[in-house]
């Protein structure tokens, strides 16, 4: 099995390709040892000293790393995600596990919903594939007086340049489409 890796936008995060499918649809997020209990995949990375964060996007595994270096790091995340594919066992414990539902429900005024079903559109056809690209995913959370909430994952959570792409890339292209879009923050 050959594990190809990387760099992603965020210096403490790496991502890593399997060539295989990791997540057939929805995305995990495990930002602590306890988050990662539904996952086996995601507990292996954790024993790695170091790791602070694990996200499966569909065809990626994005590592963030607390202290330590990559050179370090790296060859003990390759040997984990490696013996877990080679075992054959699961990516998540129970499959509805981590896929979204952490993240609380989303809220808007009902008049709203056809400005929030173009917001969602916008995301899922032209902003999630990019950020996926970078190891990383951004999904709605709300919409209320012309600020729209989005919750940030994998390698676009604490990346230095996550305030840019939210101001400067996302914002500019909903308020392009939207004018009732004044402003975009992360949740």
């Amino acid at each position: 099995m050959f594990i190809q890796t990387e760099a992603t936008p965020n210096p403490a995060t790496l991502k890593f390709l399997p060539g295989k499918v990791v997540m057939p649809e929805g995305t995990f997020d495990a930002r602590d040892p306890k988050g990662a209990a539904a996952s086996p995949l995601a507990q292996r990375l954790f024993e790695v000293p170091g790791v602070a964060g694990v996200f499966f996007g569909h065809d990626f595994v994005t590592v963030t790393k607390g202290e330590g270096e990559w050179q370090h790091m790296k060859p003990a995340i390759l040997g984990a995600i490696m013996e877990h594919f080679m075992s054959g066992a699961p990516i998540l414990i129970d499959q509805g596990a981590g896929m979204g539902g952490e993240e609380g429900e989303e809220f808007f005024d009902a008049a709203d919903a056809p400005t929030v079903d173009t917001i969602k559109e916008l995301l899922e056809t032209r902003i999630r594939p990019a950020v996926a690209g970078d190891g990383g995913d951004i999904t709605f959370r709300g919409f209320k007086d012309g600020v729209v909430y989005l919750n940030m994952k994998g390698a676009c959570s604490g990346c230095p340049s996550s305030t840019a792409t939210l101001k400067h890339g996302i914002q500019n292209l909903l308020r392009h489409f939207l004018p009732d879009v004044r402003e975009v923050e992360a949740v």
